[in-house]
């Protein structure tokens, strides 16, 4: 890949990627489409004053009173829905459909909060899902300097493994990365890759502290985060955009498989209202044949196998 960079740039951008010949994937089941479904677990881990900040996180809400500093008791109580409702609905949901999925999870979630955490690592010793590092709490990395950084994931790292019994296969910022994310995560050796890109439909390899690394890219156009910004009303929007883009993807795969990925908040497609789209989504995907329904672990595992890192070290 061709890169637009300047002499010392940590991150080079890269305009061209596979270009007009992108690789087979050769998706296991000869599959046309590889379906991650994502469902971000941060319920708890988000800025609020009782845990020392200056207000109240509001991102991906249905909005309230906001516009003042200080405790939002509302705010508070959309986040509260999540992990008491919306969790419990979308893994229902999830568990009815056999489908499998990858909890982005922020690791002071499950320290509040043992029944999900039980959950989740009851789910993930079935073999059915996995976990990806979400953060230890949510919070922009661009404000910790690169020590602070390293620190908190690593500390994420462990409490993950500690809480669900298995290591986190992969890293996402809540936030935007910082330029050294990518290098502390290829640093510590426990993740097989990171999600913090949005720059493509397949898995690629670049480079980390002179080694190959596996980006396994991620999405916010199919993302439930759009209900919040008013990009959709309804669940049935939503089901008619997460269904255009498979039947797009499946059309293609017929000479090109791609991956698809749908990202999930449990405040907001926890909702009895949005959460329908899910049920439609899954049960529209059961339609067809040569589906790769998977998790994002095993998305990167099989990357690595079929395409090994350049130089033969990762």
């Amino acid at each position: 890949m061709s890169s637009d960079s300047v002499p010392g740039d940590p991150r080079p951008r890269d305009f061209v990627g596979y270009g007009a010949h992108p690789p087979h994937p050769r998706w296991p089941g000869d599959a046309r489409i590889a379906v991650n479904i994502v469902i971000n677990v941060e319920e708890g881990s988000e800025p609020s004053v009782p845990d020392g900040d200056a207000e109240t996180e509001q991102g991906l809400t249905e909005g309230g009173g906001g516009g003042f500093k200080g405790r939002d008791l509302a705010a508070e109580s959309m986040f509260e829905y999540g992990s008491r409702v919306g969790f419990w609905r979308l893994l229902r949901i999830l568990r009815q459909h056999g489908a499998p999925a990858t909890f982005f999870a922020c690791s002071r979630v499950l320290e509040r909060n043992a029944e999900i955490a039980g959950a989740i690592a009851e789910a993930v010793g079935s073999g059915t899902y996995d976990v990806c590092g979400h953060g230890l709490r949510w919070e922009r990395h661009q404000t910790l300097t690169r020590a602070q950084e390293e620190a908190a994931i690593h500390e994420a790292h462990a409490t993950l493994t500690r809480l669900t019994g298995e290591a986190p296969a992969g890293w996402y910022c809540r936030y935007a990365p910082t330029i050294h994310t990518r290098d502390i995560v290829a640093a510590h050796g426990g993740f097989l890759y990171d999600a913090d890109a949005y720059n493509d439909e397949l898995p690629y390899w670049t480079t980390a502290l002179g080694r190959p690394h596996l980006v396994v890219p991620y999405s916010l156009a199919v993302n439930d985060a759009k209900f919040s910004r008013a990009a959709f009303a309804t669940a049935g929007q939503f089901f008619e955009f997460m269904k255009d883009t498979f039947d797009v993807l499946y059309t293609e795969g017929e000479t090109a498989p791609k991956m698809m990925t749908v990202g999930l908040h449990c405040r907001l497609m926890g909702q009895p209202g949005r959460a329908l789209a899910l049920t439609r989504f899954l049960e529209h995907v059961a339609g067809h044949d040569r589906v790769w329904l998977t998790r994002r672990g095993d998305i990167a595992r099989h990357w690595m196998a079929t395409f090994p890192a350049p130089g033969g070290a990762a």
